[in-house]
């Protein structure tokens, strides 16, 4: 008994003197993979992130990652303690949830994180249904980058995600929610403004503006991959996450780019942006709804995605695909 006591006592004392703070910057230690990005990420200076490890190995009592010589590998030590971190954080969101289980009515938050510009009636006849059903529930919805979305429903701080795909990680659940085509475009101070028959040979020696995951290792690789098919690496003098501010510096005439083109179809009406080629057979690109199986959901959670994923399921692949238009 006096060993059990004294064990707990050791328990007890390492759980107030944790800082819980370094549990979440080794996280994104691992996640980016490199103290610099983590740096980045967090908004932190490099040697700070560096001492906020250090200082978690002190705590912990071992070397959670191995660095030094081009080396960045997570120990034993290290990959055990980050599983159980991403655990951590999965049960720390739900604390809302859990204190209002008890109550008949359908309660809690419901957090879902999106690309920017998802557009798609399927998400928004949901929403409008759910809400009518169960008006005590509520929603945060955030936009990210794809591969944040990805990675905040991997950490388990979100029900779901929706958004472009880089990669599929394997402890994460994908399901096609539609498909869009882009198409390249130019804004009315743009010299290709207003003309047409254009070829792609026109566009070859156009700057250009894209989204940061417009390469071929990441979201936008179909856009990427007909830029390279066809000699379209342009001189790119602006890039953003964000659609909005891609579509901006398009219509400000920086260079042309492409944007998906059912979501600009009142632009081109207003005629704010002119297409331009290819106009048959643009780049597709689908678009993904993201879930943690591992995570557990409150009841609000788990049936909106339910009911989401219902609706998905009744209308074909080909109903669920943008014109590519013309």
């Amino acid at each position: 008994m006096k060993i059990m006591g004294a064990v707990l006592v050791r328990s007890e004392k390492f759980v107030t003197n944790l800082d819980w703070n370094l549990l979440r910057t080794f996280v994104v230690i691992v996640e980016e993979g490199s103290i610099t990005s983590a740096a980045t990420r967090l908004l932190r200076r490099q040697p700070t992130v560096s001492a906020a490890l250090r200082r978690l190995e002190m705590q912990i009592g071992n070397k959670l990652i191995e660095r030094g010589g081009g080396i960045f590998r997570l120990t034993a030590a290290g990959r055990g303690l980050y599983q159980e971190c991403i655990d951590i954080y999965g049960n720390i969101a739900r604390l809302e949830d859990l204190a209002q289980a008890a109550t008949k009515e359908m309660t809690g938050n419901i957090r879902i994180l999106l690309a920017s510009h998802v557009v798609t009636p399927i998400l928004d006849k949901v929403l409008t249904e759910f809400h009518r059903e169960h008006p005590d529930v509520t929603f945060s919805i955030d936009v990210e980058s794809s591969r944040e979305v990805t990675q905040g429903v991997l950490e388990k701080s979100a029900a779901l995600g929706i958004c472009l795909l880089d990669r599929r990680i394997a402890k994460l659940e994908y399901e096609l929610i539609y498909r869009e085509y882009f198409g390249f475009f130019c804004g009315p101070a743009h010299p290709l403004y207003g003309q047409e028959n254009l070829t792609l040979d026109d566009l070859r020696q156009c700057s250009g503006v894209s989204f940061e995951t417009d390469s071929m290792e990441d979201a936008l690789r179909p856009v990427a991959k007909f830029r390279k098919m066809h000699d379209l690496n342009h001189n790119i003098v602006g890039h953003s996450a964000n659609l909005e501010e891609v579509r901006r510096m398009i219509m400000c005439g920086l260079g042309i780019g492409p944007l998906p083109i059912h979501v600009v179809a009142q632009d081109r009406g207003d005629k704010s942006l002119w297409r331009l080629p290819p106009y048959a057979d643009p780049p597709a690109v689908d678009i993904f709804v993201v879930t943690n199986p591992t995570k557990r959901l409150s009841k609000a959670e788990a049936t909106f995605i339910k009911v989401l994923k219902r609706q998905i399921t009744q209308e074909t692949v080909a109903e669920r695909t943008y014109s590519s238009g013309s």
